[in-house]
């Protein structure tokens, strides 16, 4: 008799988990919080040539796992465009300098059409599935079997596998029997991928930035926008500009936000930067199925990747997945497509 899995989380490691366990002929319920799947990876598309990648979006030749998963679903890859120069801003007292960037031997690659795909493709693979959204687990309890509790529904599986961020588990979900001391501590403990990250874009009738004998990169250690790249499609049918706000702007207005980034790329480009056609962005902070405050200090990647999100428990009726989850590539899309093959092997 096949066992009945419920995964919690529809992200990508819940997904891959999913579409690995159908391969063994075992179905699952996957019940996501948000209306959308996806998770960390989130691509806005305000029309149908637009598409900002304001989660997840980059990955490298070393990515081993996430690049034989995305072949095997025959999605493509197109390469980031760094260009040759690129604005470098060291110090504040000093201007930025357009500066000669070595050559890139090692090519940072995104998912052709957008990292969305790669969602969507799973999602239609998984024909044994169960999946629904909109559900908010508040409890999980071992019985002779596991119960989920969520605010509208009571579900009953063999095993469960979670996928949310440790930390977020910790704080939100009840557990019955007690998770073990340790666990919950190391969870605790454990920094959230992408939480404190704030995703930003503006699109643009023409890439100007090229013209300006750059790339569109940014690199500034002043801030407060710390990283720029160009984000327009390879295509020429869109063209944009996306990067990275310092986090400590989660708590203003999106407007603040908009006009404090516009006020720094003026510096390099003038004017032409307000004639932006749409602005995008993803406060991670303000994500509350993603993020939730730490109540002591914990650097980026602590605890991601231990050994102790690896075991079973509950006589291997619960187990651990997500991208914080693996030793290898840990908190990255790879992290989390390892932490999949990881539990559906342990099933």
């Amino acid at each position: 008799m096949n066992k009945e899995v419920i995964i919690i989380g529809g992200g990508l490691a819940g997904l891959t988990a999913a579409y690995l366990l159908e391969k063994k002929n075992i179905s699952s319920t996957i019940l996501e919080a948000r209306d959308r799947l996806g998770g960390r990876i989130h691509t806005a598309r305000p029309d149908d040539h637009k598409r900002m990648e304001l989660g997840a979006t980059w990955l490298g030749k070393q990515h081993k796992s996430l690049i034989q998963l995305l072949q095997e679903l025959d999605l493509d890859l197109e390469e980031q465009h760094l260009g040759e120069k690129a604005f470098y801003e060291y110090i504040s007292t000093s201007p930025p300098q357009l500066v000669q960037l070595p050559p890139n031997d090692d090519p940072t690659w995104r998912i052709k059409g957008g990292t969305d795909q790669l969602i969507g493709v799973l999602q239609d693979r998984l024909t044994q599935s169960d999946i629904r959204t909109g559900q908010i687990v508040l409890s999980i309890q071992e019985t002779d079997k596991v119960e989920v509790r969520t605010q509208s529904t009571v579900y009953y599986a063999d095993c469960v596998i979670t996928t949310l961020p440790p930390k977020l588990l910790a704080d939100r979900i009840d557990f019955t029997p007690a998770l073990p001391k340790e666990l919950r501590q190391i969870s605790n403990q454990t920094h959230t991928w992408m939480g404190e990250s704030i995703k930003v874009g503006l699109f643009y009738d023409e890439p100007f930035w090229l013209k300006a004998d750059s790339s569109g990169t940014i690199m500034s250690n002043v801030g407060p926008v710390n990283e720029m790249y160009d984000h327009s499609d390879p295509e020429k049918k869109s063209f944009a500009l996306k990067g990275f706000l310092n986090g400590a702007y989660h708590s203003v207005s999106r407007e603040e936000r908009k006009e404090i980034i516009l006020n720094q790329l003026r510096k390099y480009y003038g004017d032409k930067v307000d004639g932006f056609i749409q602005y995008e962005e993803t406060v991670w902070r303000n994500e509350s199925f993603t993020f939730t405050d730490y109540s002591e200090s914990v650097l980026p990647h602590q605890n991601n990747g231990h050994e102790i999100f690896g075991r079973t428990y509950w006589n291997g009726k619960l187990l651990f997945a997500g991208a914080e989850t693996s030793p290898i590539s840990p908190g990255y899309m790879d992290g989390a497509v390892e932490s999949a093959k990881r539990v559906a092997d342990q099933i």
